[in-house]
């Protein structure tokens, strides 16, 4: 089993030093190297080969963004997340960061450095395993599956949290190290997909509704500067991301999109040829209306783990619309959305899922795969055809 490769590049000795200690820790991962800036970090990377950059924004001699305009002049492909309290002030920053190629951020958590990191350290693993492992993988390492990693991960919390409640003073290393990392290889065995007979024909397409995760950001840039001008029906995505930042994704997406693009807000008429994201920590879900149906955004409790879910948007387009719309579910870890797309495809619907090849991580549109789900499966680099087609033969 191979480890993947980590660059850490922050210009704070002591986040450099947390930051490794979070990896390093990790079974499966290794930190390669550190930089205190972006020019070190391009110095670097042709001696350590790492297979991910966690990356800073403000830092001196070469900041975030100006190392990822240098690695995209210099056509570098090593996957960056970016990692930066300034993520948290500055959404604008951090969509700069997308547009210039980096893969997805996190943010830094306030306050004191060393007492608050760990609380973004199974984001900083989830975020590792997918584009890190991805990216070794393809390159011919034999890396475990992200789930592997995110157990870890989760596992790690757990004992954590039972320390500070005093449950349990320590877990032996030993223990914890046969607990957590069983290894799964990404070649694992598939299940046959369960047979969903629908209740009536797929019928005229009237919305498309998506779900998806990690790796959505770039998928969706891919899939939306390829819709058709004339694509004429209204997008709901569920793009899970925090709070604060889905305006600015909106706009990120508009800039490159032949078709308008707004976060979603409550009361939003649905019209044609527009896309509706969910803005951060709001469930979105469609009310039926006498002229037009209308969005509707709600704060209950989080389902899947998530806020907003792409189950309660399936819910609710299974609802209003049967066999009158088009589900697409995309990459993503875990499985939201994937009951509810079933639900979808029992009603009627049309439905789409990412291929496993061209996904981040086949977690979402696997588990909807094998429910029955999923109609067809499609590469990212096909989706936007596959939906102008649909569209555009069953949306008169």
């Amino acid at each position: 089993m191979d480890n993947i490769e980590v660059l850490v590049c922050d210009d704070s000795a002591l986040m450099r030093n947390l930051i490794s200690r979070i990896v390093d820790e990790t079974e499966g991962m290794n930190v390669c190297g550190t930089a205190m800036n972006g020019k070190f970090a391009l110095q670097k990377i042709p001696f350590l080969k790492p297979d991910l950059i966690l990356l800073d924004i403000e830092m001196p001699e070469m900041t975030g963004v100006q190392f990822l305009e240098e690695r995209k002049k210099r056509g570098m492909d090593i996957p960056v997340v970016i990692l930066s309290s300034i993520a948290t002030k500055g959404a604008a920053v951090t969509m700069q960061c997308l547009e210039l190629g980096a893969s997805d951020f996190i943010t830094k958590p306030s306050g004191s450095i060393s007492s608050n990191i760990a609380s973004v350290s199974s984001a900083i693993i989830e975020k590792i395993a997918s584009y890190g492992g991805k990216y070794a993988r393809k390159n011919g390492k034999n890396i475990p599956l992200t789930e592997t990693f995110v157990k870890q991960a989760k596992l790690r919390e757990a004992e954590a949290a039972a320390k500070k409640e005093g449950i349990i003073d320590k877990i032996a290393p030993a223990a914890l190290s046969q607990e957590t990392f069983s290894p799964v290889l990404f070649t694992s065995k598939r299940k046959e997909p369960e047979v969903i007979v629908p209740l009536r024909e797929p019928g005229r397409i009237e919305v498309v509704a998506i779900g998806i995760s990690t790796g959505g950001p770039n998928a969706l840039r891919e899939v939306f500067a390829h819709l058709d001008p004339k694509f004429s029906r209204p997008i709901l995505v569920v793009q899970h991301m925090p709070a604060g930042f889905t305006k600015e994704f909106a706009a990120s997406l508009d800039k490159i999109c032949p078709l308008s693009v707004k976060e979603a807000e409550d009361r939003d008429e649905i019209h044609p040829g527009q896309i509706y994201i969910a803005p951060g920590n709001f469930h979105i879900v469609v009310e039926k209306s006498t002229l037009c149906n209308v969005i509707r955004l709600s704060s209950a409790d989080l389902r899947n783990g998530h806020r907003p879910s792409a189950d309660w948007l399936f819910e609710s387009v299974a609802k209003i619309y049967q066999n009158r719309a088009l589900g697409v579910i995309m990459t993503g870890m875990g499985r939201d959305g994937a009951v509810q797309l079933a639900e979808m495809r029992k009603q009627g619907a049309w439905t789409l899922g990412q291929d496993e090849e061209s996904s981040v991580v086949y977690g979402m549109p696997r588990v909807a795969y094998e429910l029955g789900a999923v109609q067809k499966q499609v590469s990212l680099e096909n989706m936007a055809n596959e939906m102008n087609t649909l569209v555009k033969e069953h949306g008169k």
